[in-house]
């Protein structure tokens, strides 16, 4: 059995744009999580400050979701598993 394959080849310019910031880690509001786990976790996880936290978990709470970091799909991607791995609801936009 032969199997054929075709090479994908990429320019310099598409390589470089899927590796730039351009992906968003969306943190959600939920019914689950208490605004304490929720500062900790973005302390904890993303180097926020407790002010700059408390910020965010209100904005999520009010307006329902926050973009809490951008990044490359890879990093966002880790972010989001780790954040997940704490109860929190994340997704990637």
């Amino acid at each position: 059995m032969t199997v054929e394959t075709q090479e994908e080849t990429y320019t310099i310019d598409e390589v470089l744009a899927a590796a730039t910031p351009g992906h968003r880690l969306i943190l959600w509001n939920d019914d689950t999580n208490t605004f304490e786990h929720v500062i900790n976790c973005l302390m904890k996880h993303l180097q926020y400050t407790a002010d700059e936290a408390e910020d965010i978990a209100w904005k999520v709470h009010t307006k329902g979701k926050c973009a809490v970091l951008e990044g490359s799909y890879t990093e966002v991607e880790v972010y989001r598993k780790i954040l997940k791995s704490e109860g929190l609801t994340v997704s990637v936009d």
